[in-house]
């Protein structure tokens, strides 16, 4: 598993670890009008999922934001932001920071993404902070497990990725 941290202490992740060349595992997510979402909801595009463990921090702000803004430039590429906090927190945060290009998801309730992509962090039931993309035959060809939680990923390294698949 990938080794995390989270203010500078070690965490657990529960789950499996993805890896590039994976077939991308599915999972089971809410919209913020509380549908379920799964991985085959956007089959045959590229997909960034970016995960954050709650929009209501400034990391995770900043790079729901960045993303938004990408998403703009990216054809064929949908942009999923997914984090634990609740459908209705996510959907007030989305309306107050303008966020239109990326679908904000709900993993609150299974945590079903979290245990699928090995993101799910067991003493805080969060999701650490990770960047994956999936191309359109559903096969991993990014991942980004961000070492410390608090800190930003890899902006440029994400797009470039998600321009590259296919």
């Amino acid at each position: 598993m990938a080794q995390v941290t989270f203010k500078g202490k070690p965490v657990t992740l529960v789950g499996n670890e993805v890896k590039v060349g994976d077939k991308a595992p599915d999972f089971k997510v809410l919209a913020n009008d509380l549908s379920e979402v799964t991985l085959a909801d956007t089959k045959g595009h590229v997909r960034l999922i970016s995960v954050v463990p709650s929009l209501d921090t400034g990391v995770c702000d900043a790079q729901t934001r960045r993303f938004n803004e990408e998403a703009a430039k990216l054809d064929n590429v949908k942009v999923l932001t997914i984090s634990v906090d609740l459908p209705f927190a996510q959907k007030r945060w989305c309306g107050a920071a303008g966020v239109e290009n990326v679908q904000v998801l709900s993993d609150h309730r299974d945590v079903s993404f979290g245990q699928a992509y090995g993101v799910l962090i067991k003493e805080l039931r969060l999701l650490a902070r990770a960047v994956f993309v999936i191309d359109s035959n559903d096969t991993v060809t990014y991942v980004e497990y961000v070492p410390e939680v608090t800190n930003h990923p890899n902006y440029e390294a994400a797009i470039e990725a998600a321009k590259a698949a296919k």
